[in-house]
């Protein structure tokens, strides 16, 4: 018998889209608008206030996501225990989410470590300035590594072939 599953699908389809659609909105526009800031030392003190403006969605956003997932695993139980491909294509999506959620965790406290040396001058949010400390200058460079990383994939990468299999 199909299971319709509205609430828990709506939860995670919406609770994933807040998710990315903050992540996307604070590291191009709110870090974008912070370094723009006239004082370099309020760069920092801008952006780490936005982000913190922000948590409370970000975290209501990874609940709605997780109970999404939770829900479709339980509402699907019977398919997942008769169709491997079912069971193989839930781990990825587990698999995928797990290093989402460790990304952002880590970006979290990446972005603790910054705001810790609030009022110091920094070029950008993710850059040091010259005058930067070691310790801000670390965690701008691994705040941005990723970042850079993950925009080289995506821009050198061939659009997807079609596959008979799925039409």
């Amino acid at each position: 018998m199909s299971q319709r599953n509205t609430l828990v699908r709506s939860l995670h389809d919406i609770g994933l889209a807040a998710w990315f659609g903050g992540s996307v909105m604070g590291a191009v526009g709110l870090n974008g608008a912070a370094a723009t800031v006239k004082d370099p030392k309020e760069r920092i003190p801008v952006a780490t206030a936005g982000w913190k403006g922000g948590a409370p969605v970000q975290l209501a956003a990874f609940v709605a996501h997780g109970v999404g997932d939770a829900g479709l695993i339980l509402g699907n139980e019977a398919r997942l225990a008769g169709q491997p491909e079912a069971r193989a294509n839930t781990a990825v999506k587990l698999a995928l989410t797990f290093t989402a959620v460790s990304s952002s965790v880590y970006s979290g406290f990446l972005g603790a470590q910054m705001a810790a040396h609030a009022g110091r001058r920094a070029q950008g949010v993710t850059g040091p300035s010259s005058a930067s400390s070691s310790e801000l200058a670390s965690a701008q460079a691994q705040q941005q590594r990723p970042l850079a990383s993950w925009m080289k994939r995506t821009s050198q990468s061939q659009p997807p072939r079609s596959s008979r299999r799925f039409g």
